[in-house]
Parts: structure tokens; C-alpha cells; sequence
């Protein structure tokens, strides 16, 4: 029998939080050869669940990718838009994310007529509205989520390459009342699934040699 190919030096961990997320991602356990993670809503149970699984054997050296939903911060933003963090922030400081301009033309190409905005993804341990979206945007943030920047902090703090890629659901001219308003019209669940082969060019790009 042929031997079996050795697993990559750096496997990838993807990180979500709500259901709907992980069925967008191809459902609990693996898509596509990464390990797909749900870790429940907000920055305590981001934390709790990121440092778990990269406890597991295997997970050392994992990349993780933070994804799912989130609120846009910036006027003309629409539902369906993808945000690619080039930093995440909270209270407890920013983590810089690892090849956010390779990740973006990743998703330009498997989600042709989205926008990809790039910039800072701020975390937030609650559901932002009005002028608290006001002060984020302010200070510099374009879009804002509960998870990303909890499983960011948590991961980076042994060195490992990170990214947050999120969907926008949630808009300055276009605010929803509820998560499940997703389900309608513009499918947020729909540019989720079609993007998982732009999480695997970027994980791929971490494999190749640098110059």
C-alpha cells in the first residue's frame, strides 16, 4: 500500500461561533482538510474554546482563521461585503494578521462582484448599535464582531500565523433586528460557504518558502 501523506507542518484551524456559521463551513469536524471549530458567542467562550483545541495533538502549530458574520462600520458597506482584518482589537491590545493582502485577493477571486474591505475588526463582548458603532468607527475600526478578536489574541500568543475574514449581515443603511433575518434575502450563509477555498489559498501561502 502506498504510504500516506504526512499531515502539513501548520494545519489550519477555522473558528466560528454561531451554527449557522459551522453549516456554511461544511458542518462540524473538517472542510476540506481543516479543522473547523465552533466556539459559541462572545469573547469568553472564543477564548475558552481556541485554547482547548490547540491543546489537542496536532493543533501546536495551527494556523487559525477566525470567520463568520459581523456589523459593518462604514457608511456604504451592504450586506454580503466581506471585511479581511488587517488587525484585530480589544481591550487587551491588537494582534496583527498574517497575510491579509494574500487573503484578499483570495476572496476577490472566489467571490467575484463581493467587495473585500480591509482594515482593523474590532471585538466587542456585546451586540453594538448606534452611536457605539459612532465612537468604533472613530477610532478607527470598519467592522465589529464578539469572537475575532478574542481567538486572535488567544492564538497569536504562541506565534502562530492568524487571519479573520468576516461577512457582513449588519450595515450603517442596513441594520438588522435579529441574526436570523440572514436567511432572507441577501444570504450572508451562501458568501460564507462560497469563500472556504480563499481560507485554503491563504493557508496554502503560509506553506510556501519565503524569499
Amino acid at each position: 500500500m502506498p504510504a500516506r501523506a504526512a499531515p502539513p507542518a501548520t494545519p489550519l484551524l477555522i473558528a466560528c461561533a454561531l451554527r449557522i456559521e459551522r453549516a456554511a463551513l461544511g458542518g462540524a469536524g473538517r472542510a476540506g482538510g481543516a479543522a473547523v471549530l465552533r466556539t459559541g458567542m462572545g469573547p469568553r467562550a472564543a477564548d475558552r474554546a481556541v485554547a482547548r483545541a490547540l491543546e489537542r495533538p496536532g493543533m501546536e502549530r495551527a494556523a487559525v482563521l477566525a470567520t463568520g458574520f459581523c456589523a459593518g462600520l462604514v457608511p456604504g458597506m451592504n450586506p454580503g461585503d466581506l471585511v479581511v482584518a488587517q488587525e484585530t482589537r480589544d481591550p487587551r491590545g491588537a494582534v496583527a494578521c498574517t497575510g491579509a493582502a494574500v487573503l484578499a485577493e483570495a476572496l476577490a477571486r472566489a467571490a467575484p462582484g463581493r467587495t473585500v474591505h480591509t482594515g482593523t475588526l474590532t471585538g466587542s463582548d456585546h451586540v453594538v448599535r448606534g452611536q457605539e458603532r459612532d465612537r468604533l468607527r472613530a477610532a478607527g475600526a470598519v467592522a465589529v464582531d464578539m469572537e475575532s478578536a478574542a481567538t486572535l489574541w488567544t492564538a497569536s500568543r504562541a506565534g502562530r500565523p492568524v487571519a479573520a475574514v468576516r461577512v457582513i449581515v449588519d450595515a450603517p443603511e442596513h441594520e438588522l433586528v435579529r441574526i436570523g433575518t440572514v436567511r432572507g434575502g441577501i444570504s450572508a450563509f451562501r458568501v460564507l460557504r462560497s469563500v472556504l477555498p480563499a481560507f485554503h489559498d491563504w493557508h496554502r501561502s503560509l506553506l510556501l518558502p519565503r524569499r
